[in-house]
């Protein structure tokens, strides 16, 4: 095969011989501790911190992953390389040499300065092995896998969206050599990274929040994953997963019902899948995924929204959609033009909304989905109530989560709501579950946000409802008779009396003291005859 000039032709896969005991006797590298991860990551940061190329953490933490996400890769393939040879097979690298990190990073006194900088930027360059060839991004952006669909396809578009925005390349290396102290040697090493990565992403969303991109809060996530409770075997899709919230949540619940090498394989290879229209957000879940144990993530770079509504069929459906979808944002007229004319609107909830009714299966087990929506979703009309008619007429919206304001603080005040939903007949009634705040808090800070423990109680009340002060149905019928508006207030709960005018707050005031009166009535007679 010709090759261009200046460059050496490299196989699209390296074959380890199937007789590699040298790999199999590798000395073990030692174990990296949950104190010493999180020491390695903040000196990195700290040194990215001198870098001018470099302007807060919207840009140190994307550098900081691709460079764990290659030291990781490299790692990875070593193990399974490591077990082939002694299984006697061969095992084929996604990366060849001189590009995986054994051969570029490893070494803290290899190439530095201009020339890193320079074999990591440029289409062509001096390689580390002295000869001229592909950069490394260039080569990584090439990789294509035999089938589709595998790890070489995953290090491409992870890689298509990627740069280098540090200016030194000594402070680089520096940065590469700190992360080459840590080791993906075993699952609990990768499991303790994974909880730190966690806390990185969560750094990650705050900032990201200034941008006017809302991540969902990890409780809400497990709640909703609870809630829908996916089982081994079903189709899980978030046409905007984001960082992986929802999706790293299911693979942690689904790995729980794994007993078999079988079941091991329809959780990598069968259940989940995605898709992200920023690149950010999407090496940064390719990562979170990995981290987490899923081998290969099948997440699609581009927006959801471009493929025509129509062209979506049986094959395209899944069991369930876990979602966040953005909100507030306009879609350009080309994607309107994906939805029915009845139905076009440059609102991104809706038009999300109506993929998510499109993508769910109807045979044989009717899909079913779990949505935060903001208030404006529920109240809206025009073509949004359009949009919930055919939502209560062909699936069964049976239950809506109030959120407490401030679940999104400090990035917005918009109060959400969870839809659930599925397609298995139209709605009858609809359940109303208000989650309250904790006693004693006004609302939700950056420092002090929701918790999965508060949701206990909706929980137990999920699979056992019944009207309480926090619940409530609602008929259909009622809901499409006044507009298809959603927005229906607890009429069980307390009050909100200082909205009242005056005439009924007096009212109000009037029958709580009546009410005083005779439960002090009682409690006198109970005195007294407690006292006979």
């Amino acid at each position: 095969m010709p090759t261009k000039k200046g460059t050496t032709q490299q196989p699209a896969l390296f074959d380890l011989p199937a007789h590699g005991a040298a790999a199999a006797k590798k000395q073990p590298q030692p174990r990296t501790n949950a104190q010493q991860l999180g020491s390695i990551i903040k000196s990195a940061r700290d040194m990215m911190r001198k870098d001018k190329g470099l302007n807060g953490d919207l840009d140190r933490l994307p550098m900081l992953t691709w460079i764990m996400f290659l030291k990781f890769l490299d790692d990875t393939e070593q193990i399974r390389a490591d077990e082939a040879a002694l299984e006697g097979r061969l095992f084929r690298e996604a990366i060849v040499p001189p590009y995986r990190w054994r051969d570029w990073a490893a070494n803290p006194a290899a190439i530095t300065g201009d020339a890193l900088k320079a074999f990591v930027n440029q289409d062509e360059a001096v390689r580390p092995d002295g000869t001229r060839g592909l950069g490394l991004f260039a080569y990584l952006r090439g990789l294509q896998g035999a089938e589709g669909g595998d790890r070489r396809d995953v290090i491409a578009t992870v890689f298509r969206g990627v740069s280098n925005r540090m200016e030194s390349g000594y402070l680089l290396r520096d940065v590469i050599n700190l992360i080459s102290g840590i080791h993906f040697a075993s699952s609990e090493e990768i499991h303790t990274l994974g909880h730190l990565y966690e806390s990185l992403l969560k750094e990650m969303r705050d900032s990201a929040g200034d941008s006017g991109e809302f991540y969902t809060p990890r409780a809400v996530v497990r709640f909703m994953v609870a809630a829908i409770d996916p089982r081994l075997g079903e189709t899980l899709h978030d046409p905007a997963c984001g960082t992986g919230g929802f999706l790293t949540e299911a693979f942690e619940h689904l790995v729980k019902q794994c007993k078999t090498v079988e079941h091991r394989y329809i959780l990598q290879k069968r259940s989940l899948s995605g898709g992200e229209a920023k690149s950010l957000p999407y090496l940064l879940a390719q990562m979170n995924l990995l981290l987490h144990g899923l081998e290969t993530p099948q997440i699609e770079f581009g927006n959801s929204l471009a493929m025509p509504l129509n062209d979506i069929g049986d094959k395209q459906r899944v069991d369930i959609i876990l979602t966040n979808p953005p909100f507030g944002g306009e879609e350009e007229r080309g994607i309107q033009a994906n939805f029915p004319n009845d139905k076009q609107t440059s609102e991104t909830a809706m038009l999300f909304l109506m993929l998510i009714m499109r993508k769910l299966r109807r045979q044989p087990k009717p899909g079913r989905a779990g949505v935060v929506v903001p208030n404006g979703t529920l109240f809206a009309g025009g073509v949004a109530a359009r949009i919930k008619e055919d939502l209560l007429k062909e699936f069964n919206l049976h239950t809506i989560i109030r959120l407490p304001n401030g679940v999104f603080a400090p990035y917005t005040s918009i109060p959400t709501n969870l839809l659930f939903f599925d397609r298995s007949g139209p709605t009858q009634e609809v359940w109303y579950y208000e989650q309250p705040l904790p006693a004693g808090r006004k609302n939700y800070t950056k420092t002090q946000s929701i918790q999965f423990e508060e949701f206990a109680d909706c929980l137990t009340w999920w699979n056992k409802r019944e009207e309480n002060e926090r619940a409530w149905k609602v008929p259909a019928a009622a809901i499409l008779a006044n507009g298809c508006n959603l927005d229906i207030k607890n009429p069980n709960g307390k009050k909100d009396l200082e909205h009242l005018p005056p005439e009924q707050l007096a009212d109000s005031i009037l029958r709580k003291e009546q009410q005083i009166a005779a439960l002090m009535v009682e409690i006198k007679a109970m005195l007294g005859e407690g006292g006979r």
